[in-house]
């Protein structure tokens, strides 16, 4: 690629919608972004997909040199349920990975394919709709995420990319694409036949990175105000976990990554298939199909982010008006002189359910005994353990499981401020955390480079190859072993917080 060409990612994220583009060296050149929010009409949290056209002519329109946009690839939040009908007329508001109300249908799918299927997996919405005798079930002719979504509308090809897919249905990753033999289960159960559809019908066809999966169309050029124009190459669409994946190179067995923002998720990918089904442990893939165990867990740094704006409040009370960056930055640095058990302070910062920890609901909470050593450091550290507790309780299966994690990166707001998130992190997972310097880039810088990968893939170059021979080959970053000590302080909280967890049922149910 020459170095006056570009390459776009796009990614829609739980609150921010953006745009980067990345240099012929693989460096971010330009960025737009669009904050929008998710909203709970009807037990249901959704988004608006009108905003989704606004929100992403908005990021695009601050990216610059656009019309030297030589491939580009769009990315979103995994899993949830998009409908349509035969005409792509969606039929019920999106379903969200926030969502906890497919239990019943993840149970029993579990149980049909031996395989755990996650409550916010595509296959659960459609298979607790058909059980909910949901009026729309009979009319569905289509079934994609959002990512998958809006790649069809751009470029009117249905397909995801296997990363993607494997957020929909299980993959077999012999064959690189859907498991024949879960879906011929699937279309057995009774309440299935009855639907005037097969499943493999309805699911979008699966691509592997590099891949070809169309161009942008004149329609999907208008759809964007002619921001970008029509003929540029589009990558497979992927979901965050895998463009987290290749944002950090780790697409290679043994290696890992942590993607932590609104939402918080782990990443290894596998030399062996694990030995139990653990309803903790979704089995997915890297963009080339690799197996990989993910912990996701709904909740990190929303519960922080409403206390920075209490405290931000606090601070204008004096008359200071502190940048948001700065406070941030204060507050983690400030949570580094607390004890390293957080001095007793517990936070359940669960704003929505919690699959690992199996909540439907949450309710965040700050509990102390009168001898806990309650400080400004001990409350904020406390507030970083709790968006890692649930991850590390996931992490720590894996442990048990004997996974090997070589190397583990960091990417995502939470590892913005150096040192103090990938301290924590090192310490909750027992493992050396590397954050390089792209580490609040995430999401979209990894699409780009997808993108790149696309247009560059010469003589059938893995996209491991690609990552670690030519992306980061000699990437500046920093690594933090795990401290004895601060791992023993993190396994402290981490017992006190499975205790304060009985205490959370208690408040979702009561209040």
């Amino acid at each position: 690629m020459s170095e006056h060409r570009t390459c776009l990612g796009l990614e829609l994220g739980s609150t921010r919608i953006k745009a980067v583009t990345i240099d012929g060296s693989f460096r971010p050149v330009s960025s737009g972004d669009y904050t929008w929010a998710s909203t709970y009409e009807n037990g249901v949290w959704t988004y608006s997909m009108d905003e989704v056209w606004t929100g992403l002519k908005s990021a695009l329109s601050k990216v610059e040199h656009r019309e030297a946009i030589a491939a580009a690839g769009v990315s979103a939040m995994m899993h949830g349920y998009l409908a349509f009908d035969k005409d792509w007329n969606l039929l019920v508001p999106f379903r969200t990975w926030q969502n906890t109300i497919t239990g019943p249908a993840a149970a029993e799918l579990t149980r049909l394919f031996g395989f755990n299927i996650p409550q916010r997996w595509s296959i659960a919405h459609l298979y607790q709709a058909i059980l909910n005798q949901e009026e729309h079930v009979p009319q569905v002719a289509h079934i994609t995420t959002l990512a998958g979504y809006i790649h069809y509308r751009l470029t009117g090809v249905n397909a995801v990319g296997i990363g993607e897919a494997s957020g929909m249905f299980p993959i077999d990753s012999g064959a690189l694409d859907y498991d024949a033999a879960m879906m011929a289960k699937f279309n057995a159960l009774p309440a299935v036949q009855a639907q005037p559809w097969k499943l493999e019908e309805l699911l979008p066809k699966v691509l592997t990175a590099g891949e070809d999966a169309g161009t942008l169309t004149e329609a999907g050029s208008a759809l964007l105000a002619g921001l970008l124009p029509a003929g540029i190459p589009f990558a497979p669409a992927e979901g965050d976990a895998g463009t987290g994946m290749t944002a950090t190179n780790a697409v290679a067995p043994r290696t890992g990554n942590v993607s932590a923002g609104t939402s918080i998720f782990s990443m290894v990918v596998l030399e062996r298939p694990l030995e139990k089904v653990y309803e903790e442990i979704d089995l997915v893939t890297t963009p080339t199909g690799a197996p990989v165990a993910m912990v996701h867990c709904n909740n990190c740094t929303n519960d922080t982010n409403a206390w920075v704006n209490v405290l931000n409040e606090t601070a204008q009370l004096f008359g200071a008006e502190p940048d948001a960056g700065t406070l941030y930055t204060r507050l983690y640095e400030k949570s580094l002189e607390g004890d390293l058990d957080c001095g007793g302070v517990l936070v359940c910062n669960y704003l929505a359910g919690e699959g690992v920890t199996h909540m439907d609901a949450g309710r965040p909470l700050v509990v102390r005994t009168p001898e806990t050593k309650f400080t400004l450091a001990n409350f904020f550290r406390s507030q970083l353990y709790s968006t890692m507790a649930t991850l590390k309780i996931g992490m720590d299966i894996l442990a048990e499981e004997g996974v090997a994690i070589d190397s583990l990166t960091g990417h995502g707001g939470l590892f913005k401020t150096p040192v103090v998130g990938q301290s924590y992190m090192a310490a909750a997972c027992s493992a050396p955390v590397t954050c390089m310097e792209t580490a609040g880039e995430g999401g979209p810088y990894g699409m780009a480079l997808l993108a790149s990968y696309r247009l560059n893939r010469a003589g059938g170059e893995s996209l491991e190859k690609f990552l670690s021979g030519k992306v980061f080959a000699g990437a500046s970053g920093s690594t933090i072993q795990p401290d004895p000590a601060a791992v023993e302080g993190f396994n402290t909280y981490i017992r006190r917080y499975k205790a304060l967890l009985e205490m959370e049922k208690t408040a979702v149910e009561k209040l």
